[in-house]
């Protein structure tokens, strides 16, 4: 059972990480484009910060701590293993 879901999260932060580092290429392409004066989407990169990119980064990383430190604790619970 936990480790269904410990491969699940690991998965889901897989996913959300990649999601992460899209939003930040899309950012970084946006960005060159308002210095050369191209639209390249950064008013709606902006406009979805808060609702989207956000909790995507809390989720990232409340997911890495929860993950080690439950690993972590499997491993002091269970040294044998």
């Amino acid at each position: 059972m936990k480790e269904t879901f410990f491969k699940w999260l690991n998965t889901a932060l897989m996913w959300n990480l990649f999601f992460v580092l899209l939003c930040f290429g899309w950012f970084a392409i946006a960005l060159i484009g308002r210095a050369t004066k191209v639209p390249l989407g950064l008013d709606l990169w902006l406009s979805l910060w808060t609702p989207v990119m956000q909790p995507a980064l809390g989720i990232l990383m409340a997911g890495a701590l929860i993950s080690g430190a439950s690993s972590w604790i499997i491993k002091r619970l269970n040294p044998t293993e």
